[in-house]
Order: C-alpha cells, then structure tokens, then sequence
C-alpha cells in the first residue's frame, strides 16, 4: 500500500466524520493568519503617525486596533489548538481500538512471529506520531500558509521593492527546509526502530 493510499484510507476511515471540526479549525487558522498580517500592517503607521507626526487623534485608535488585532490571534489559535487536539485523540482512540481488535482476531502463527515489544511500539509510539500529524503539523500547514500569504500581501502592499528582494531568499529557505525535513524523517523513522528494538526487553 501507497502512502498516497495510507493517507485515503486514513481520511475516509478515521479523520471524514471529523471533517467539520477540522473546518472550522481551518477557520480559526485564518483568523491567525489575518490578524497577524493586520498587526504587520498597523505598526507602520503607528509609527508614523504617532511617532513621527505626533498625531494625537489616533494615539488611542491605532493601539486598540492592534490590541484587538493580537487578541483575535491567541484566542483562535487556542481554539484551533483545541478543536484538533480533540479531532486527533479521538482517531488515536478509535485507531488503537481498531489494532486491539485485529490483534485479536489475528491467527496465532502471525503474532508469534513478531516480538510483543513491537505491538507495544505500533500501539502507543506510532500512534502518536499519526495523531500528531493531525493535531501539529496539519494545524500548522494552514495556520502558518495563511500567514505567510498575508504576510507577503502586507508587504508588496507597503514597498513592493524591498518585498521582491525579500522574496528571492524564498527558494534558498525551500531547499534548507526540504533538506532539514528529510533528516527528521530519518531520525523519526530510526527512533521508531529503536523503540520497538527497545520495549522487546520491557
């Protein structure tokens, strides 16, 4: 089986009655992402209009608006955190089930022929490491994608010059990222090997 169709059968099985929490998580990621992006772009003319033409009219304005703007960010990232945390121990609940109840209708010779530190491993280890997929790093796929497309907005909007030179460090940071991602991938997939090596002498 295919990765690509691990991740099917993970959705249509586990994640797909989950779908309007993870929705409405989503939701929640681009409130992040627009109230980070509006913090950007009120600190320019905070500064200018406060700092630099001593504009008393707004001196209570703009600061509402960014203390408005950065109350929005915690409280949805802590629902978004919340609703998806709640979305991912309910899979790794139904998918630890799932196991028990193949482990038990397996026939004998198969289970003999792997250590029980193994099963130990599958059931709490990698579990965690799906649920985790879903709970940190699907959350922050959106809620940082959205942020760095409001970003980059806010930016070619303020000086559109200074953003393309800031754009072109881009490719270089994907390259630094796709080869600091398959290091962890190695060192994820050996400490796997390793905790089920290790709960064989538990």
């Amino acid at each position: 089986m295919s990765n690509f169709q691990i991740l099917i059968r993970l959705y249509q099985d586990y994640t797909k009655k989950f779908l309007n929490k993870i929705i409405l998580a989503v939701f929640f990621s681009i409130l992040v992402a627009l109230s980070t992006s509006a913090t950007a772009w009120l600190l320019d003319p905070a500064i200018e209009k406060i700092f630099i033409n001593k504009d008393e009219t707004l001196i209570f304005v703009i600061p509402l608006f960014i203390i408005i703007a950065f109350a929005t960010k915690g409280s949805s990232v802590y629902m978004a955190k919340i609703l998806m945390i709640k979305v991912a121990e309910e899979v790794k609940k139904k998918l630890q089930i799932d196991m028990l109840s193949s482990f038990i209708k397996a026939d004998t010779q198969y289970i003999e022929n792997k250590h029980t530190g193994k099963y130990i491993s599958n059931l709490n280890y990698d579990v965690t490491h799906i649920t985790g997929l879903l709970s940190n790093s699907l959350l922050n796929f959106f809620k940082d994608g959205l942020t760095l497309i409001g970003l980059i907005t806010v930016m070619f909007l303020q000086n559109w010059q200074l953003s393309l030179i800031a754009i072109t460090m881009i490719p270089f940071a994907s390259v630094v990222a796709k080869t600091l991602g398959k290091r962890v991938l190695k060192v994820t997939t050996e400490a796997q090997e390793k905790s089920g090596e290790l709960n064989k002498y538990l």
